[in-house]
């Protein structure tokens, strides 16, 4: 087997068991964490796995294509794609922001165009987006951007907010220093209403953290923000390619320009234990599959969903 490692060590890793983006409760166990970068996804000729953790590993993003040979190459051992999805991606190098922008049907960026008007006509003055790239700016970006985001959905119900703690900002200040930073802060009404926080690997925009204030939410800040942001870095040029990194999702669908199916893949060993652990998660993914089905069904799914991420 072979994927790019990336010197991760064995950690103890909460796989999350959730429904409807709502965590129940974690399942920990000692992974080696295999995450696979957009290069490695695209050449699909990463590097040799590193030695397992104690119960095995977590291969993320791993490229659907090679799936069987690792699953048939793992006999004995418990295999289980955690979740499979479309790996979203922008090829940038060449392009401009027309290019990206054509990409989108007439109807949709008609659409994206009446949302950035709603939004500056609900506020005097309109509104603004300013870029941070710099360890000053960055640290001022990571204070506002990061008390926005504890009001997030992504931070009440996914724990997966704009990081804030001494040592999450001190990374992203010396990750700045390196020029390896681009993050941007949308103001409207004099206040800040949605951020966007993008880590550049190797020319690869990295799509990290977006977030907006929930009390804005029917004004689609976020939206309009990634929008602006994609102006300003195609006009600043030399990115090779904007990651929208593991799992899907709408926004990712209709922002990203081209995908690779992709998994997260659970290798454990056969213990009596992970036995159980993966019999529990199984049986919590088969019911909200099948609650799914029948919101759907319904037709209810879209407000069951945007109910709970009040």
């Amino acid at each position: 087997m072979q994927h790019r490692a990336e010197g991760q060590a064995d950690e103890s890793v909460a796989l999350r068991i959730e429904v409807a983006g709502r965590t129940l409760g974690h399942v920990r166990r000692r992974l080696r964490v295999v995450p696979h970068g957009l290069d490695a996804v695209l050449t699909g000729s990463p590097d040799d796995l590193p030695p397992a953790g104690q119960d095995g590993w977590l291969l993320r993003s791993l490229p659907g294509a090679r799936l069987p040979a690792i699953a048939a190459s793992m006999a004995g051992w418990l295999v289980a794609v955690r979740q499979d999805y479309p790996r979203h991606y922008i090829a940038m190098e060449g392009k401009s922001f027309d290019d990206w922008w054509q990409g989108f049907s007439s109807k949709t960026r008609s659409t994206l165009s009446r949302k950035a008007r709603r939004l500056a006509d609900q506020f005097e003055g309109g509104f603004s987006v300013r870029s941070y790239r710099t360890a000053d700016e960055v640290a001022g970006f990571m204070a506002v951007a990061g008390a926005l985001s504890g009001r997030t959905y992504q931070a009440r119900l996914m724990q997966a907010g704009l990081p804030t703690g001494a040592a999450d900002v001190a990374e992203a200040v010396a990750a700045a220093a390196a020029d390896e930073v681009r993050a941007f802060l949308l103001y409207a009404g004099g206040r800040p209403i949605a951020y966007l926080y993008l880590p550049v690997e190797r020319g690869v925009l990295v799509y990290a953290h977006l977030g907006y204030d929930p009390d804005f939410a029917d004004l689609s800040p976020g939206t309009v923000l990634h929008v602006e942001a994609m102006r300003l870095l195609y006009d600043e040029g030399g990115f090779r390619a904007f990651d929208f990194t593991e799992g899907d999702g709408a926004h990712k669908a209709q922002f990203g320009r081209a995908s690779v199916p992709c998994a997260d893949v659970l290798l454990l060993r056969p213990t009596l234990r992970n036995h159980a652990a993966l019999a529990a998660m199984r049986g919590v993914d088969g019911l909200a599959a099948w609650g799914k089905v029948a919101l759907d069904r319904m037709g209810l799914r879209a407000g069951v969903k945007a109910l709970i991420r009040r």
